[in-house]
């Protein structure tokens, strides 16, 4: 075990890479996968169906639900909620819909991702923003609906 847990963590997955860290009441359930030099703060909670990229950071009381597919170098600040279910009912089948955040994007603070949508490499989601459709490559979005700000110059 070359990363980081610490001892009020629950991580039950086996698939972590080199130099990880992973705080304080965190829990990572058995099928999930997180890339090397991540820093996943405390309160996080990761499901089976999620892969995390390398280079990743996930900030207090973020939940990463099945479907999640986060790339390399994302930013995911504290309370940005993601969702896999356009039309959630409790006790019934659900549609889960994929959600992909793409290389060195940036989700703010209690944004809100809507399932199925792409998050483009380098976008920047605002924090509070609520985010209804995919945002391109180099966007800035804000807003409830999110809307288009400008582009920015961030590569990836």
């Amino acid at each position: 075990m070359n990363y980081f847990v610490h001892s009020h963590a629950l991580v039950e997955s086996t698939k972590i890479g080199d130099n990880t860290r992973i705080w304080a009441f965190a829990h990572v359930l058995p099928q999930a996968t997180i890339g090397s030099d991540c820093n996943i703060c405390d309160h996080v909670f990761i499901e089976n169906d999620v892969v995390v990229g390398d280079r990743v950071t996930v900030k207090c009381g973020v939940q990463l639900w099945d479907g999640l597919r986060v790339a390399d170098d994302v930013f995911i600040g504290p309370n940005a909620t993601f969702t896999n279910d356009m039309y959630p009912r409790s006790k019934k089948p659900f549609q889960l819909l994929k959600t992909v955040v793409e290389c060195g994007a940036t989700i703010g603070a209690n944004a809100t991702i809507l399932p199925g949508l792409t998050i483009g490499a380098g976008a920047m989601v605002a924090a509070g923003a609520v985010v209804t459709k995919d945002v391109p490559a180099g966007a800035l979005v804000a807003g409830n609906p999110a809307r288009l700000i400008r582009y920015i110059e961030e590569k990836c």
